[in-house]
């Protein structure tokens, strides 16, 4: 049972950092538990699972099973330990006042690219509880009790190779139709491809994910931040994303792409944690329209 302590800022926040590493409460692999977390995971050298508790200053973290030692080695990029936060010389409002509340979150590096992109593939063209529900039916259909003295009802993320086994028509009683299937039959078949890519640049790391058929900008800007730590990522295309920038930042119920990126420009090489802030601690927008309909694809 390999364990590791590791010091960090007194203002920085640790579970809140990693929160943003789970899918969508409840993640199956993922609890907090009193003020631990456990995390369950697949490493290159097996499952593991992390125990870890934060306290001012200082973070405790425990770990079990065969990926043990690799999981803890890349501890601090998952609490978002390498993180750097700039000093900002001026802020506006209301983002220095959310620097203050919020600026505690990191950016997190999970270091775990397929984990990230199952999820996120079944978010695509969506609404977030078709995703959610989808994600979490696989899960359960595929799970694997985590190692270690974890909750009991912890499992381990859908791992590739059990992916890989099913058929396009296997992913039809979890709600996933034909299209988000095959995205993620090839990601797990070439699984090794997608994880060369959290040694890469930036840059790079971003061009053989958009190599993949079904993968787009959307898909990568959004794995790019919670697995490869990039606090300038920020995902084009989202339907609610832009709206939600700009009512908090300039009080505009309605924006697209071009008005949120002109609003965050002023902050490049940072506009992932800007967003991050938002989404923590901003406000919806009025609406102003119908709801999206929740679709049934177990029924087509």
């Amino acid at each position: 049972m390999p364990r590791r302590t590791l010091a960090v800022d007194d203002d920085h926040d640790v579970l809140a950092t990693l929160r943003r590493t789970r899918f969508a409460p409840p993640d199956p692999s993922a609890r907090l538990v009193g003020e631990t977390y456990w995390r369950a995971t697949r490493t290159p050298d097996g499952p593991a699972t992390l125990a870890i508790a934060a306290t001012p200053g200082s973070v405790e973290a425990e770990s079990w099973g065969e990926g043990a030692d690799w999981a803890l080695e890349r501890l601090p990029g998952l609490i978002g330990a390498l993180d750097e936060p700039p000093s900002w010389e001026s802020l506006p409002e209301p983002l220095r006042s959310l620097e203050k509340r919020v600026g505690g979150v990191r950016v997190p590096r999970t270091a775990s690219l397929f984990e990230a992109l199952v999820p996120t593939v079944l978010a695509q063209k969506v609404t977030g509880k078709e995703a959610k529900l989808g994600y979490l039916e696989l899960a359960r259909a595929l799970a694997e009790p985590a190692p270690g003295p974890g909750p009991a009802d912890l499992i381990l993320p859908p791992g590739p190779e059990r992916i890989a086994r099913m058929g396009y028509e296997d992913f039809h009683r979890f709600g996933i139709e034909r299209k988000r299937a095959i995205v993620l039959l090839e990601l797990a078949r070439r699984h090794r491809r997608v994880e060369e890519a959290t040694e890469m640049t930036l840059d790079a790391a971003r061009q053989r994910l958009l190599a993949f058929r079904g993968i787009g900008p959307w898909t990568v800007e959004h794995v790019a931040f919670v697995a490869l730590g990039d606090p300038d990522a920020v995902t084009p295309g989202d339907y609610n994303l832009p709206s939600y920038v700009a009512w908090n930042m300039v009080r505009e119920r309605t924006a697209d792409d071009a008005r949120m990126f002109e609003l965050l420009e002023p902050y490049r090489g940072q506009r992932g944690r800007i967003v991050l802030w938002l989404q923590i601690g901003g406000r919806k927008p009025p609406r102003r329209g119908p709801r999206s309909p929740i679709r049934n694809f177990k029924r087509y």
